[in-house]
């Protein structure tokens, strides 16, 4: 009963994170990829695949939290997407920056940090699967 209730106050935790998460990076992103309020001009040395990965993931959260809202088993898959799109810009963006790329040093740490936390969306969105999946499917049995 206790895994029940953690499993419901965690699946409503990870909705709240990802629509805020979502929305500040999708705001961010695409305020940098259509120069709007000057962004572009404010993130200085911005890398143009980065900001691309970080808005498609954005766009990937929100349907996630969506598949969580409405208890569909697939609301893992769109974070197991963005996860992947995060390491693979991750991996192109480190070798950008060994190549000599023209970067803001932060860029590496926002990097790590929006991958390991959308890895970490994942594997919650799976927690709660399964944790759903048991409740779901426990059976009684009768004498």
């Amino acid at each position: 009963m206790k895994t029940t209730q953690n499993a419901t106050w965690i699946r409503w935790a990870l909705i709240a994170v990802l629509l805020l998460f979502g929305g500040i990076t999708l705001f961010l992103s695409a305020s940098v990829l259509l120069d709007l309020f000057g962004m572009r001009e404010k993130e200085g040395n911005y890398v143009q695949f980065v900001v691309l990965a970080n808005f498609f993931a954005s766009i990937l959260y929100f349907a996630g939290a969506i598949g969580l809202i409405a208890h569909k088993a697939w609301a893992r898959y769109p974070l197991w997407m963005a996860s992947v799109v995060m390491l693979v810009a991750s991996l192109a963006f480190g070798w950008y920056v060994y190549q000599g790329g023209i970067h803001e040093q932060r860029t590496i740490g926002a990097m790590a940090f929006r991958t390991l936390l959308t890895i970490a969306f994942y594997a919650t969105a799976v927690w709660i699967g399964r944790a759903h999946h048991q409740r779901t499917n426990t059976t009684t049995e009768r004498p």
